[in-house]
């Protein structure tokens, strides 16, 4: 009986150690019979990854165009606002330069004006 229950564990695993190999078999055959399909697949996915990578540089190329249009108006903004501004600055000094005259000018009429008083006035006392 001893025998017996070793043959049939024998068995067993020869019969486990066919049904391996004949999957792996099985699995060899299906893969080389998919190859064509796998390749034509690979090239497919290639293609799509390579569009991608594409439409990311345009999108790329894109933002970077925007960052500099926008950079571009920052900087036109700026030199104008800074232009106005020396403007401003400009006209303020010219107001001021043309009050201080026109304050120095109202300034020597009156002396002027007091000292022809003056003469004036020494004139009919003397």
């Amino acid at each position: 009986m001893k025998r017996n229950i070793n043959s049939e564990h024998a068995d067993r695993r020869s019969a486990a150690t066919d049904a391996k190999a004949a999957l792996v078999e099985a699995f060899r055959a299906a893969r080389e019979a998919a190859e064509p399909t796998r390749e034509a697949k690979q090239a497919e996915r290639r293609l799509i990854a390579e569009a991608r990578e594409q439409r990311r540089a345009e999108r790329e190329q894109a933002k970077l165009e925007e960052q500099n249009r926008v950079a571009t108006e920052a900087a036109a903004r700026e030199a104008a606002v800074a232009a106005a501004a020396r403007a401003e600055i400009d006209a303020r000094e010219l107001a001021d330069k043309t009050r201080i005259e026109r304050v120095l000018q109202d300034e020597a009429a009156r002396k002027a004006e007091r000292d022809r008083r003056y003469a004036n006035r020494k004139a009919r006392q003397a």
